[in-house]
């Protein structure tokens, strides 16, 4: 007999979700994370003494499905009220959006927003059982036909001309979708950042951001900022205590070394791990939360894989473009025009201004003019700086992770004082309130957490690593070549971003 029913590789928010799922169905579920906390890319780091930060500063497309299905609330999490994003200008005419509401633009851009947000919106909710549900396969018969037919009556509800226009967004770069309707260029620029983001893409890529925009938009608040009460702790907290609630056995500081797989006359099959340390564990299933490429080439190998399903894994691109970056501040910052600091501030004043920051890393430089988004994550959880002091936590963008130099020291105090420069531009008192700050490029990322290329989604969010075709047609429903092992992470259905929804629709593979 096993030791386990399921063994999870990795306690992120989506092996989280899937351990607990399987544990409400009277699985035996360890859970095995080699970080000293569970969390994944949401748990706290310290940067500085007495400070501390997340990688991912927020939650804005957390399904409500799954949290009430685990009844997360029961443990702690709660969503505060959606905060507004905020496009600075540098002369003090900044952009704010909330909710169907946009100041700082022009008057038709102002008149235009609520139709085109409405627009979004519906088309999100038309895709809502596209994401909540396996995605199906080509060719295998009826079941799977029926799923589409199914995701294809709710687009097709949206009407003749509504689902004509759908079709045609979802071909489109980002900034054609933005461009034929809005003029402000701190608007265009806000707007099309959380199609971006992530991502190495930017508002002229061809490959498709409109669906990972349309998936951040999946909760009734529309994509709004999302900060669960007591910051991102309080996620990790809950989704840590549901899973030990239903049975789940957590071990921490538990490195796997490899998946073992045994072979028998009727083929292979994975039946456990072993530690780092040489400890061996048996289940029956073995479910990898870790990124694809980590999976089967680091922790399974290659030599159990067929050639060309290995070719394709290669050929995954999880190259990371995105830097954080936090600073300890001695108080609060100053922003010329802006009295309240609660929300996502985002520097990328125009198309123009992300298009040329991303010219730059495509080609292995870290962007000379950096476009970020920035939030205060203590004013919701003080606990996070000393009393009176303050976190600020900045994604950045572009930081090639394949960076020409390798990220010399060199290299990172120029990217760190591009950072600092542009900060300063809008914030007057931050050289004098600045104590210290942290930089982790894509490659700090892919060492400190294990992903793949430092890429916080574990492969691009393009058309061709999306819906079946995540992470490839022979893996896109969780169950891999290698029978008794599945993928549950951001690298399959439906994509990255902290969503659950990934680790929801494996489970409930599984327990099929």
């Amino acid at each position: 007999m096993s030791d386990y029913d399921a063994l999870i590789i990795g306690a992120g928010h989506n092996g989280l979700v899937c351990a607990a799922m399987l544990a409400k169905k009277g699985q035996r579920v360890l859970v095995l994370e080699a970080l000293p906390q569970t969390g994944g890319l949401a748990q706290m780091r310290s940067f500085h003494a007495g400070f501390r930060a997340p990688i991912a500063h927020s939650a804005p497309a957390f399904s409500k499905r799954v949290a009430d299905k685990l009844a997360l609330k029961k443990y702690g999490l709660e969503f505060g009220s959606a905060q507004p994003t905020v496009g600075l200008s540098e002369n003090g005419t900044h952009i704010r959006l909330l909710g169907d509401e946009v100041t700082g633009a022009s008057p038709s851009d102002i008149a235009a927003y609520p139709d085109y947000r409405k627009k979004l919106r519906r088309y999100a909710k038309a895709l809502d059982g596209v994401w909540h549900n396996t995605a199906p396969r080509l060719g295998t018969g009826l079941k799977d036909a029926l799923v589409y037919a199914q995701n294809g009556l709710k687009i097709r509800l949206l009407g003749k001309e509504d689902m004509g226009e759908f079709l045609r967004v979802l071909t489109l770069p980002m900034r054609d979708l933005i461009d034929e309707v809005f003029e402000t260029p701190e608007l265009q620029g806000l707007l099309s950042w959380d199609g971006v983001i992530g991502s190495k893409l930017a508002p002229r890529s061809p490959n498709n951001a409109i669906l990972p925009l349309l998936l951040k938009m999946n909760r009734p608040e529309g994509g709004d900022m999302l900060v669960p009460k007591g910051s991102m702790n309080a996620l990790v907290k809950a989704l840590s205590e549901a899973a030990m609630a239903a049975g789940v056995t957590i071990e921490t500081g538990q490195s796997v070394k490899q998946i073992l797989i045994e072979g028998k006359e009727t083929g292979q099959r994975a039946t456990g791990v072993e530690l780092a340390d040489g400890r061996l564990i048996t289940a029956d299933k073995v479910i990898s939360s870790a990124d694809p490429k980590t999976t089967f080439f680091k922790l399974l190998g290659p030599q159990y894989l067929e050639i060309e399903f290995s070719n394709r894994m290669k050929r995954l691109r999880t190259d990371g473009f995105v830097a954080k970056f936090h600073m300890a501040l001695s108080k609060a910052p100053e922003i010329t025009g802006i009295s309240d600091l609660t929300g996502r501030f985002l520097i990328a004043p125009s198309f123009d201004a992300i298009e040329f920051a991303y010219d730059e890393a495509k080609y292995g430089t870290p962007s000379t003019h950096p476009v970020m988004e920035f939030t205060l994550p203590s004013l919701s959880d003080p606990t996070l700086a000393p009393p009176g002091q303050h976190v600020l936590s900045a994604h950045v963008m572009y930081a090639p992770y394949s960076e020409k130099t390798g990220w010399s020291e060199a290299t990172r105090a120029q990217f760190e004082t591009r950072i600092l420069d542009t900060l300063q531009g809008y914030i007057p008192n931050l050289a004098e309130i600045r104590q210290a700050h942290e930089l982790l490029t894509p490659v700090d990322i892919e060492r400190e957490y294990h992903i793949t290329g430092g890429h916080w989604h574990h492969g691009e969010m393009a058309l061709e690593q999306m819906l079946m075709m995540r992470p490839t047609y022979q893996a896109a429903q969780y169950a891999t070549p290698v029978p008794g092992l599945y993928l549950c992470g951001a690298g399959t259905h439906p994509g990255g971003g902290l969503l659950g929804i990934a680790g929801w629709n494996a489970a409930r593979q599984i327990l099929k």
